[in-house]
């Protein structure tokens, strides 16, 4: 028995992690207990060394004094206090009016709020409650199939997961010990491409089901000009002049960045992108002011509505995301001034009190507190299943695979996406990836790139039917009994959670197929990269400089014995040159003549 156990001992731990969180037990908890449970049977029978448990001390402050963490409290904060300031409410009205004349277009809305509000609070339970709150009723009230209106509530707010600034994405980089900045600039470009799909999926869904998304009657399009006009002309008309604009400078973006220079200068493409879409914004509410104050009368309702409705969360986009991947701030500086402008906005509003303060800092607490307790537990398993050589165990069981990277990265996609039935994205991302991130450098495999990968994949963890949290947050929002409506006063039936789970099927399909572009076009993660020159470490050499001043050039000492006299034909250059260690062996072999001749 013994023998069998010291022989299996890491696929025993691995299974008892399992067996723990099957019972229900907290996570964190089994993690750790778990850990201490083998670690000191370990111990005693040998396999590992009882210094390595007392160095869980030492993990757990360098947990502490990880300034990247600090990161996690503060997009938290952002997004909670976001939620309650009345931006995702100025958003979906105003953009709700914009696309509400074409089918599916309170749909393409939420899809494009949704992406709005994630690229600003980086919370997926702030976006899917607040669209689901105040999107819902509506499109329920102009009658949108259930099953559509509740999967684009969800998965529109699940984009809070992988466009930056991203929750996931910060644990994620810390590890598989990458930088945050790379990670969000990876995730930058599969964020919009996946935001695109679901866009196409609506377009899709309203040509081949009309009855499905209709369009708003035109008694519910309150943004009218006196004359009646939709006023969509002018907003074309101005759109048009700043997407020009923003193309312009980004195709010159990086001629503008070698004449600062004195160089030649390429930048990355995220970078360029961020620095067009400022650029945009900046230039839209120049206009749109321009427009006001003076009493031009250039630009309809519609388009100074869409123009101030925009320009806020973009301008936090910029503060937040703009500086990190322009090199300005760290993920951690960023995430501070992304809280700052948050409490700017809701101040600004007329929506911040101390009793938005209080809620905002107790969620933000106990998020940053489960989290950092997870940490703590996965440390602590991870620390003695390493000394266990479960790496080894699980390096040889993915190696051994047939297929090479492709066979590892498949099966590693289909693990994830079955755990994700069961764990959240936290737990998967701490019990996990320790795990796999070896493997997967050890393949050659772009860890940047893998980490974009999983973070996809576990985006359907919170839409998987019957776990997924997102289902969880929509569901607590939406209607659990039959209501009349206010505005129509009709009789709106409830929502079922059958529906909710319906809605989100086809999501996750659309995520799975996302999952395949990523590593049928690994581009798509590493366009936004940096280049960085490739080193060969063996090929490293360290030549350091020789003069006559150098220690070489010291004649060593005699030890006790009379000064050697250099040789004759020897010049002083000569021994200069010589190797000083032979020069030291010849002293000390000198030394010990002269001590036999002495005694």
């Amino acid at each position: 028995m013994t023998a069998f156990l010291i022989a299996n001992i890491a696929p025993i731990m691995f299974g008892a992690l399992v067996l723990f969180l099957l019972v229900g037990f907290p996570v964190a908890f089994s993690l750790a207990a778990c850990g201490l449970l083998f670690g000191f049977i370990g111990v005693e029978l040998g396999l590992m060394p009882q210094a390595l448990l007392e160095a869980i001390p030492l993990r757990i402050i360098g947990i502490m004094q990880n300034d990247t963490l600090l990161a996690i409290p503060f997009f938290t904060f952002m997004g909670l206090l976001l939620e309650r300031s009345g931006m995702a409410e100025d958003l979906l009205e105003t953009i709700g009016q914009l696309f509400g004349p074409i089918r599916g277009g309170l749909a393409i809305a939420v899809i494009l709020v949704g992406a709005l509000l994630a690229a600003t609070t980086g919370v997926v339970a702030a976006s899917v409650i607040s669209m689901g709150l105040i999107s819902l009723p509506i499109m329920l009230r102009y009658g949108y199939d259930r099953r559509v209106a509740t999967g684009v509530i969800a998965a529109s707010g699940t984009l809070a997961q992988i466009i930056p600034p991203s929750l996931v994405l910060i644990v994620m980089a810390d590890q598989l010990g990458r930088s945050v900045g790379d990670m969000y600039k990876g995730a930058f470009i599969p964020g919009f491409v996946l935001t695109g799909l679901y866009l196409a999926y609506v377009i899709g869904v309203s040509l081949l089901k009309p009855q499905w998304a209709p369009a708003l009657p035109p008694e519910a399009r309150t943004i009218r000009e006196p004359n009646g006009d939709s006023g969509l002309r002018s907003l074309a008309v101005l759109f048009g002049v700043v997407l020009i604009s923003s193309i312009v400078l980004a195709k010159n973006y990086d001629a503008l960045l070698s004449w600062r220079a004195g160089h030649e200068v390429t930048a990355a493409l995220d970078e360029t992108i961020v620095v067009a879409m400022t650029f945009g914004v900046i230039l839209s509410l120049v206009l749109s002011l321009l427009n006001r104050v003076f009493r031009l009368n250039l630009l309809s309702q519609m388009a100074e509505r869409v123009t101030f409705a925009l320009v806020p969360p973009l301008t936090l986009i910029f503060l937040v995301l703009g500086t990190i991947f322009l090199g300005v701030a760290t993920p951690t500086e960023g995430g501070a001034m992304g809280a700052v402008g948050a409490l700017i906005m809701a101040f600004s509003r007329k929506r911040l009190n101390m009793t938005l303060l209080k809620q905002a800092l107790n969620t933000t607490t106990k998020l940053s507190t489960f989290v950092l307790f997870i940490l703590i537990g996965s440390t602590v398993f991870n620390l003695v299943f390493q000394g266990l050589d479960g790496r080894v165990w699980v390096e040889h069981l993915l190696t051994s695979l047939p297929g090479g990277v492709l066979g590892f990265l498949i099966v590693v996609n289909i693990l994830v996406f079955v755990l994700a039935f069961f764990l959240d994205f936290f737990e998967l991302a701490f019990i996990i990836i320790p795990l796999l991130g070896p493997v997967a450098e050890k393949l050659g495999i772009d860890l940047i790139w893998f980490g974009v990968l999983l973070a996809v994949n576990m985006q359907t963890s919170f839409m998987h039917p019957p776990f997924g949290f997102a289902l969880f947050y929509l569901r607590s929002v939406a209607a659990k009994d039959d209501y009349t409506d206010k505005e129509t006063g009709k009789r709106i039936a409830r929502v079922t959670t059958g529906q909710i789970y319906w809605g989100a099927v086809p999501f996750v399909i659309i995520q799975i197929i996302m999952v395949g572009l990523v590593i049928a076009f690994p581009g798509l993660v590493t366009s936004g990269l940096g280049h960085h020159k490739e080193v060969d470490i063996d090929k490293v050499q360290i030549t350091a400089p020789m003069d006559d001043n150098s220690y070489e050039s010291i004649v060593p000492p005699s030890f006790g014995g009379s000064e050697a006299a250099p040789a004759d034909g020897a010049s002083a250059p000569a021994a200069a040159e010589e190797d000083p260690a032979a020069a030291v062996m010849r002293s000390l072999q000198a030394e010990q003549p002269a001590s036999a001749a002495s005694k």
